[in-house]
């Protein structure tokens, strides 16, 4: 087979395709041929790439990983107030709905951080950088006279980052008894008592 050009391209294409696949139907029972449909490809074409799926499947679980912190960094980069930036923290860490992509990949694939110690890094290297990135945000509150924590500020953010992962499976696991709208306000509520400073006023100005 003729190597392709750009071959970052195509093992991109190839993570993207089974990022869609996993988000539809799940890890189980997942082929080589259902990522190469899903990329328009033959099984050969990813197997060329991806000899084992499970190098495809931790490729997809890093792309995951990457995008979604670097969503959240960007969402927040252009705010001065670190009130603004903790309300929008929030808006990035709570799914939108059940369909979302990206908490459903990232959900599916940390589920195999309790059998392979690979997932396991990731899983839990997201989990400290989102704690961090929640810590800068609250020490530049605290610096800047907004916020005053009842609690030390890594405590506070590892609960930020409890309660958002917990919301998320529940809105991507389509229990109709929590939706998301109600879960930010709820995130918001604990981290407005936590700092002393009502976040809700920060959505009307």
């Amino acid at each position: 087979m003729a190597r392709p050009r750009n071959q970052t391209a195509r093992r991109r294409q190839l993570v993207e395709a089974a990022a869609r696949v996993i988000a539809e139907r799940g890890l189980t029972g997942l082929r080589i041929k259902d990522v190469a449909d899903a990329a328009g490809l033959s099984a050969g074409s990813v197997s060329y790439y991806f000899p084992d799926l499970d190098d495809l499947l931790l490729d997809v679980h890093h792309h995951a990983v990457d995008r979604y912190y670097w969503l959240r960094m960007k969402a927040i980069e252009d705010a001065a107030d670190a009130r603004d930036k903790l309300v929008r923290l929030v808006e990035q860490g709570i799914p939108d709905d059940a369909a979302d992509v990206m908490g459903l990949v990232l959900y599916e694939l940390h589920l195999n951080a309790s059998r392979d110690k690979a997932h396991s890094v990731l899983m839990s290297g997201l989990y400290d950088r989102e704690v961090s990135l929640y810590a800068t945000v609250l020490a530049l509150g605290v610096t800047s006279g907004v916020f005053a924590p009842i609690d030390d500020l890594r405590g506070v953010a590892m609960n930020a980052v409890a309660l958002e992962d917990a919301y998320g499976l529940h809105i991507v696991g389509r229990n109709q008894s929590v939706a998301p709208k109600e879960a930010r306000r709820l995130v918001r509520a604990y981290l407005s008592t936590v700092t002393g400073c009502d976040l809700e006023a920060r959505l009307i100005e």
